[in-house]
């Protein structure tokens, strides 16, 4: 592209052809005023603040719309200028509030910061001759819309036109008024919208704006808060990109994608928390994309492992690590390091990897031939080995023989709750019990759970649910009791109901005041509902509901009502009174401890998580460990090119109200009494069509952020 010469204020500037005026003078550090022009959109010259004289031309022309030409003698300030662009802001500002403070883009408004440019404030006779007629629309989803406030610049109908390919906002015409609507004035979701979020995005005032709650603005940088399945995810993979490879039928594209940040994208497609689809923006819609059940598509679907020919592996680094546990946590940080070259022995007390996914979820949800495929590929891929049935007691001790140590044991053991008339030999913890059963050992597990016995679990979480579930399979009649309200429950909404059409009962919401005991032996806990409850400085205090009382008939009581580490002072580290290696410097957990060399991750630093926490622990372990031992702490990995998305997504009929996939469940009946797998998984056409429900957030970081005239004054 060639350059061309002109004159600006009396300064020759050079710039390349073929562009604005405006666009040439901005780029060149001169400031023309302008709001209807956006850097992405094509021009309109609604505004007419941009407007300047050249020789020539009997009239000032708009900048936005006007080629550059070579030879052009430009003038930006005279004071017809001033009054022309002073006369626009009068009109733009007639029928707008004037209570800029009450609202959400106070401070960070164009219109405002021009009104501060030009000196203009709006001018009370022009009000009366330019009445706007109030529309302001808060029942649309995601996006607020406060047309008083809208100056009818005309952007938010060009990108939704022009850049997006979607054109549902229109200029509409009441009486003598022209305003920007949807045709019939159809709510956004009635007018196939799709939420993009690119008119709220180049809205220059604050007439359109996201929902309160729908972005985090105060937490991350602006790419990270408006992508909030990536931003939320403790690893950060990036959803966006391998949801779009998937309804590309690119699944060999997307594993790859979350391998980049995971190397446990199997076991994360059956269990994962699922921070991404809570964070996910289609949830205040009709539901969010069902990422988790996708990310299981894509590894099922993965027939080239092609992710493999671009992974990294470095030299060896003469470094011997070892990582104590192989769980989550400690197998993400084991892998890593193996790459960066380090010689690392990993050191499990059970006779299986795999932590928790092995020994404490039950195999109906994530089937142990899955898990034992990705334990294997870490092995190979990263040349690491696994000492299984091997108990280290020191980590200090282990230390003399290391260049480095990683304890990642996570919380294993589990609490018992301390309740009156309690009997100790009937009870036993939700993970000693599921930890029996996934290693054969239930025959000889005890207290006995059978055929008959009348299984009693506290706790309101998915390991409770795991126990519950677990012990009706074995033939038990099971019931539920926690403190928590239905909605307050931190299980999985689909553990809980297919807890309870497998014959679970649930109890949410009870307090108990302790055991019945005949002949020394603990029948039933009795229960009564509250319907408040808080911990205060005498425990806790609960307000009951008077004529809810009932006893709860139990065998065998499991405790799922917290985890904690089993360490003590042996294991050669500073510990805190509950039992979590502290670093000194800090006195509180933390990634170094009391021994130099010594490092934790995971649960063992913070309590029980995720596995998703405990993955994106173990990554931060092995780039505080591999920087430690002289290397540059970077795991990044780039295993695919993913292309820019098309940011014209266009209009699809009906999109607000695709609804989300339903998974296949076994049928009760079927996998009440099975230990097989639960979820059968999605088919091609449910992926793409489920994957097509993304509003496409990412899209938002590709328009550009206007630079207010502040910006050209430094």
């Amino acid at each position: 592209m060639g350059k061309v010469k002109l004159w600006v204020d009396g300064t020759q500037i050079e710039v390349e052809e073929n562009q604005s005026l405006l666009n040439a003078v901005l780029s060149a550090g001169i400031y023309i005023p302008h709001l209807c022009s956006h850097p992405d959109l094509p021009p309109e010259g609604g505004c007419r603040l941009c407007v300047v004289e050249i020789d020539g031309d009997p009239t000032p022309v708009t900048s936005c719309t006007t080629l550059v030409r070579d030879g052009m003698k430009v003038v930006t300030k005279s004071e017809n200028l001033d009054k022309l662009r002073r006369t626009s802001m009068e009109l733009m500002l007639a029928g707008h509030p004037h209570d800029c403070t009450g609202c959400r883009s106070y401070g960070n408004c164009e219109l405002q910061a021009m009104m501060q440019y030009l000196s203009v404030v709006a001018n009370p006779g022009m009000r009366e001759i330019h009445k706007s007629t109030s529309r302001i629309n808060t029942v649309n989803p995601l996006i607020d819309r406060e047309m008083e406030r809208c100056i009818a610049c005309g952007r938010c109908v060009r990108v939704c036109e022009d850049v997006r390919g979607v054109g549902i906002l229109h200029y509409n015409r009441k009486g003598d008024e022209v305003y920007i609507g949807t045709q019939g004035d159809l709510p956004l979701d009635a007018s196939d919208c799709r939420f993009c979020g690119a008119c709220v995005e180049v809205c220059p005032t604050g007439a359109l704006q996201d929902r309160e709650g729908v972005f985090k603005k105060d937490k991350g940088t602006r790419d990270q808060y408006l992508i909030p399945c990536t931003f939320e995810c403790p690893a950060h993979i990036n959803v966006p990109n391998y949801l779009r490879l998937i309804n590309a039928g690119k699944c060999d594209e997307a594993v790859a994608v979350i391998r980049e940040k995971v190397p446990f994208p199997h076991s994360l497609g059956y269990v994962c928390t699922h921070y991404c689809e809570k964070g996910c923006k289609r949830s205040g819609l009709n539901g969010s994309i069902a990422i988790r059940d996708l990310k299981r598509y894509a590894v099922e679907h993965d027939t080239t492992e092609m992710w493999k020919k671009n992974a990294w592996h470095k030299p060896a680094t003469g470094k011997k690590v070892a990582v104590i546990g192989a769980g989550p946590c400690g197998l993400t940080a084991a892998y890593y390091l193996g790459k960066k070259g380090h010689d690392v022995t990993v050191f499990e007390r059970n006779p299986v990897a795999g932590g928790m996914l092995a020994v404490g979820i039950p195999s109906y949800r994530i089937p142990r031939a899955d898990l034992q495929k990705e334990v294997d590929t870490i092995v190979s891929e990263s040349g690491i080995k696994i000492e299984y049935n091997h108990d280290v007691t020191s980590a200090a001790e282990l230390k003399k023989d290391y260049d480095a140590v990683l304890v990642a044991v996570g919380a294993s053991a589990g609490k018992i709750i301390p309740t009156k008339n309690m009997v100790d030999e009937q009870n036993t913890t939700a993970l000693k019990f599921l930890k029996a059963v996934a290693l054969g050992q239930i025959d000889d597990f005890q207290p006995h759970i059978g055929e008959g016995t009348r299984v009693l679990v506290f706790g309101g979480g998915n390991v409770a649910f795991d126990a519950a579930r677990t012990s009706a399979r074995l033939g038990a009649s099971v019931s539920v009791v926690c403190l928590e309200s239905r909605d307050k429950m931190l299980a999985d909404d689909e553990e809980i109901e297919q807890a309870q059409e497998e014959g679970v009962k649930v109890y949410s919401g009870y307090t108990n005041s302790g055991f019945n005991v005949e002949n020394g032996r603990a029948t039933g806990l009795n229960v009564v509902a509250v319907s408040s409850f808080k911990f205060g400085p005498n425990g806790l205090e609960v307000e009951i509901v008077p004529g809810t009382d009932e006893v709860v008939p139990c065998d065998v009581v499991i405790f799922a009502s917290g985890q904690k580490t089993d360490l003590t002072d042996a294991f050669g580290l500073q510990l805190n009174p509950a039992g979590y290696p502290v670093d000194p410097a800090t006195g509180k957990s933390g990634y170094k401890t009391s021994v130099e060399g010594v490092f934790t991750a995971g649960d063992v630093i913070t309590g029980t998580k995720a596995v998703i926490d405990a993955i994106a622990g173990g990554r931060t372990a092995a780039e505080t460990i591999d920087a430690y031992l002289g290397g540059d702490g970077n795991i990044e990995e780039h295993l695919v090119d993913v292309p820019p998305a098309d940011p014209n997504i266009g209009k699809i009929e009906g999109f607000a109200f695709q609804e989300r996939y339903t998974p296949h469940t076994l049928e009760c009946d079927k996998r009440k009494n099975s230990f097989d797998r639960v979820d059968g998984g999605m088919t091609e056409e449910e992926a793409k069509a489920e994957t097509a429900r993304c509003l496409k957030c990412p899209l938002r970081c590709q328009l550009q952020v206007p630079k207010m005239w502040t910006a050209y004054m430094k």
